[in-house]
């Protein structure tokens, strides 16, 4: 079955290999795509419908239904900034639908605090094959379609 994952953030889809971390550049826990989030204040909101099974400050693991856990990283060594500038609104374990705020954050901070704002959207443990319709160098907002999960 198709999976349609959207964007958990407005700005600009990069590629995975643009991304100044070899783990996510490496793609080492899964492909996806990356996007340079606009800046101000925003909502990062769930990129599927699923169960919240991680959820850091920066950081978030959505599984769905059928097992497949899609990873949104907010920013790249913003761990570093332990929660500092991030709001959860959701917790750990909580069903969440597809376009639900699940944490606030400012972009321009991270930048302004010496981090990449960039935010890694993962396939976990997919191949590459199995994803489709990615497009890099598009105009995007949160909720909107970034890529297909294929079985």
């Amino acid at each position: 079955m198709s999976l349609e994952i959207l964007s958990p953030v407005a700005g600009r889809t990069v590629p995975m290999s643009e991304v100044p971390d070899q783990v996510f550049a490496q793609a080492m826990v899964g492909p996806g795509i990356a996007v340079q989030p606009s800046g101000g204040r925003a909502d990062a909101v769930s990129p599927v419908d699923g169960t919240v099974v991680t959820l850091h400050p920066h950081a978030f693991v959505v599984s769905t239904a059928d097992g497949r856990g899609v990873l949104v990283h907010l920013g790249i060594d913003t761990v570093q900034q332990k929660g500092e500038g991030f709001t959860l609104h959701v917790v750990k374990g909580e069903s969440v639908r597809a376009g639900q705020p699940l944490i606030s954050w400012d972009p321009d901070a991270v930048t302004a605090a010496g981090y990449s704002a960039v935010v890694p959207v993962v396939a976990l443990d997919a191949q590459a094959e199995a994803l489709s319709s990615l497009s890099t160098g598009a105009e995007v907002t949160e909720g909107d379609a970034l890529f297909t999960w294929n079985d």
